[in-house]
């Protein structure tokens, strides 16, 4: 590989035109802050201009390279060091790992000092950035942190409710220590406090704005709707969800057996963007919140803290992201409580959510950006400056047509978590309105063993989604709308 190659391909990296043996923090700054963050590389012997200058003594180089590392960086990060010929000139590339024993220090002249990095600069941490490694070098998430709130002095009627609704049993006080929201002595955990139907994290709100028109400066009238959230975090999702119902508009469009609607965003993409964005954002940022930002073409929904692991999302292939916890103890009973799933990435769902509406585009690809210290997810209004009658409809996105409306409605009354809602909506959509079906065929659907899809029938019946058949064998059902 060239170096040109090289510079082209690696994430983060610095150049420097020779070793400067007695100003060794000039470059030693960076081997701490890759060490801080995702790694990076070194290259000895290329210009600030990237002219392959080349270096006298490539291996005494590295020797020396080796010899500062180890004498003036504490701990000692994994390093790969390769001597590279180029243009018959010599190069070192000096590789640094993601460190897992964080924060590594540089070490001289009375100073220790831990590097991060920010752009193309490597800085000295600040407090909140180094509370952040300590953290990490512990395998510590700032949710698992005890708290200074007693579990007594605080309510949690919003998520015992939730809990109940959604999983059909109570949280009880022993769960709390289960599932780390307290610890034995009866102390809070940060994921405990922020839980609490008077949650004591102030810094923990929702900001939710409906502009008027495309930008937040219209120069007629700035905002047509506004609000401010605190409390539970379950509290934060219910608020949010419903601002966006109520500030979003659903059309509709007949078809040749009924009428298919059409909202101006996918239901379970919003969800999926504002669930990330409260599980997800770094508490530790202290005086930020999250917001919702309504236009009349677009939602933003910004989250404080950038990607875990410090990557930038436009880098990636958001297909194909791993899914990383910044508060794992959080995204655990939110997991419980069935908002989320345990595995899978975010992104993708909400570009399937997208991909799979009526009336999908390749313009209206969600947007996802980052930077170190912030996320932002633009979703784009499906309708926006689209007549209806000129919106193209997939038929094979339309699989219950007719009675989708019916179901829309039987669907909302299931007392049942998202992953039996998804299962039933994938019944109706591979057996179609006019179906007949009976257990072995909803095992076979949604990959269930018998008994599960049994249970899947009981829950539909009393929904009124279903209703038993004769003529077809014992224990056959098809759809029937819901009851009134």
């Amino acid at each position: 590989m060239k170096i040109s190659d090289f510079i082209g391909e690696a994430t983060e990296y610095d150049k420097k035109e020779m070793l400067e043996e007695r100003r060794p923090r000039s470059w030693l700054k960076s081997v701490s802050a890759f060490a801080n963050g995702i790694g990076g590389a070194l290259i000895f012997g290329v210009s600030d201009e990237e002219i392959l200058v080349g270096l006298t003594d490539a291996r005494a180089v590295s020797e020396k390279i080796s010899e500062t590392i180890k004498t003036k960086m504490d701990p000692i990060p994994q390093v790969i060091m390769e001597n590279h010929v180029e243009d018959e000139k010599e190069f070192v590339i000096l590789r640094v790992l993601p460190g897992q024993e964080t924060p590594y220090y540089y070490i001289a002249d009375g100073n220790r000092v831990a590097y991060v990095r920010v752009g193309n600069e490597s800085i000295p941490a600040d407090a909140t950035a180094l509370k952040r490694l300590v953290l990490r070098g512990t395998n510590m998430t700032y949710d698992s942190v005890v708290s200074s709130y007693m579990l007594g002095d605080f309510s949690f009627t919003k998520l015992r409710s939730v809990y109940r609704m959604r999983t059909g049993t109570e949280l009880s006080d022993s769960d709390f220590i289960s599932f780390e929201l307290a610890d034995e002595s009866g102390k809070l955990t940060n994921a405990g406090a922020l839980l609490a139907d008077d949650s004591p994290m102030r810094h923990s709100r929702l900001f939710c704005t409906r502009w008027y028109g495309s930008d937040k400066a219209s120069g007629v009238i700035e905002a047509l709707d506004d609000k401010e959230y605190n409390g539970s975090l379950v509290s934060l999702l219910q608020n949010g969800t419903e601002f966006v119902k109520n500030n979003t508009k659903k059309r509709w469009k007949k078809t040749g057996t009924g009428r298919v609607e059409m909202p101006e965003y996918p239901e379970q993409a919003v969800h999926e963007t504002l669930v990330n964005a409260l599980i997800h954002r770094d508490y530790m940022e202290i005086g930020s919140e999250v917001h919702i930002d309504i236009f009349d073409d677009r939602m933003e929904i910004y989250s404080p803290g950038g990607m875990f692991d410090g990557s930038i999302v436009q880098n990636l292939d958001t297909d194909n992201v791993a899914s990383k916890r910044r508060n794992p103890v959080i995204a655990d009973i939110f997991s419980r409580m069935h908002f989320m799933e345990r595995r899978g990435s975010g992104f993708k769902k909400i570009k399937a959510d997208y991909r799979h509406a009526v009336n999908y585009r390749s313009e209206v690809e969600p947007l996802f950006k980052s930077t170190p210290t912030s996320f932002f997810v633009t979703l784009y209004n499906l309708n926006y400056n689209v007549p209806v009658e000129k919106m193209l409809i997939d038929p094979e996105k339309v699989a219950i047509d007719g009675k989708n409306v019916a179901i829309e409605i039987a669907i909302e009354k299931l007392n049942a978590s998202q992953n039996t809602i998804r299962k039933a909506i994938v019944v109706f959509e591979k057996m179609g309105i006019d179906g007949i079906f009976g257990r072995s065929d909803i095992a076979a659907i949604t990959n269930d063993s018998v008994t599960a899809a049994g249970n899947l029938i009981t829950k539909l019946k009393n929904a009124g989604l279903i209703e038993a058949v004769n003529g077809y064998g014992k224990g056959k059902y098809k759809f029937t709308g819901p009851k009134e």
